[in-house]
């Protein structure tokens, strides 16, 4: 298993959360916890996990192996951008975690 995380610096990381699971909700499975602020999208091969709080936006991404890490961590960092645009591009600097 591999994971990598990225913590980003924004005050609207639950919106972005929101926006994301709603729009992958059609096609994915996701669990959004608006108590936690917590949004978990489940992909074919890799599982996203983002958390917001007052000033930050945390990425998890667990993959079974690196090249599915590589493929979703553009894929979540591009779609995130999408919904961030006034903030875009967003300073993702992922970590091994």
């Amino acid at each position: 298993m591999a994971r990598t995380t990225a913590v980003i610096a924004t005050e609207n990381g639950w919106k972005y959360i929101q926006q994301l699971c709603k729009h992958w909700a059609h096609k994915l499975q996701v669990d959004l916890d608006e108590e936690a602020q917590r949004g978990v999208v489940t992909f074919d091969h890799a599982v996203a996990t983002m958390q917001a709080d007052a000033s930050s936006l945390k990425v998890f991404i667990d993959s079974s192996d690196e090249a599915g890490l590589e493929t979703y961590k553009g894929v979540v960092a591009s779609h995130l951008d999408r919904f961030a645009f006034r903030e875009a591009p967003l300073p993702f600097d992922w970590k091994v975690a």
